[in-house]
C-alpha cells in the first residue's frame, strides 16, 4: 500500500486497489475507470463553481456599473440644473437691464412726442395768425360782400 499510488474504494464492501504501475490489471482498470470518473466529476465540480463565480462577478460588476451610472446620472442632472439656474438668472438681468433702458428710451421717446405736439400746436397757431395778417392785409376797405377776395387761392 506504500507507493506512488492513490488508493480508491472500489465498492461498498471496502475493497479498494493501488495504481502502482501502468500494467493494466482487472481492478486497476475498474480503480482507474473510477478515478478518472471522480476526477472528471471533481474538475466539472469546479468547472461549475468557477463558473457561477464568474456569473457571480460579472453581475456584481454590472450591479456596480449600474449604480455608478445612477450616481453619474444624478450628478449630471444637478450640473445641469444648477448651470440651467445660472444660465437663467444671467438671462433675468439681462432681460432687468434691458427693460430699464427700453423704458428710459421710451420715456425720452414719450417726451419728446409731447414736446412735438406742443410744437405742430404752436405752428398751427402761427400759421392761423399769419393766415389772418394776410387776410386783413389783403382785403381792400372797399370790397363789398358781393366780390370775390382773391387771398383763397393763397395757402398758408
Amino acid at each position: 500500500r506504500s507507493g506512488h499510488g492513490l488508493q480508491w474504494p472500489l465498492s461498498e464492501s471496502g475493497v479498494s486497489c493501488t495504481f502502482r504501475s501502468q500494467i493494466p490489471s482487472p481492478c486497476s482498470s475498474t480503480s482507474s475507470a473510477r478515478l478518472y470518473l471522480s476526477s472528471l466529476d471533481s474538475s466539472i465540480d469546479i468547472l461549475k463553481k468557477r463558473a457561477q463565480d464568474l456569473i457571480e462577478n460579472i453581475n456584481e460588476n454590472r450591479q456596480k456599473d449600474h449604480a455608478l451610472m445612477t450616481n453619474f446620472r444624478d450628478s449630471l442632472k444637478m450640473k445641469v440644473s444648477d448651470l440651467t439656474e445660472k444660465l437663467e438668472d444671467r438671462m433675468y438681468q439681462a432681460y432687468s437691464q434691458h427693460s430699464k433702458v427700453i423704458q428710459d428710451r421710451l420715456q425720452e421717446f414719450t417726451l419728446k412726442m409731447t414736446q412735438i405736439s406742443h410744437l405742430e400746436t404752436e405752428l398751427k397757431q402761427a400759421c392761423r395768425t399769419v393766415e389772418t395778417v394776410y387776410r386783413d392785409l389783403c382785403v381792400p376797405p372797399e370790397a363789398t360782400t358781393l366780390e370775390e377776395p382773391t387771398y383763397k387761392d393763397v395757402e398758408c
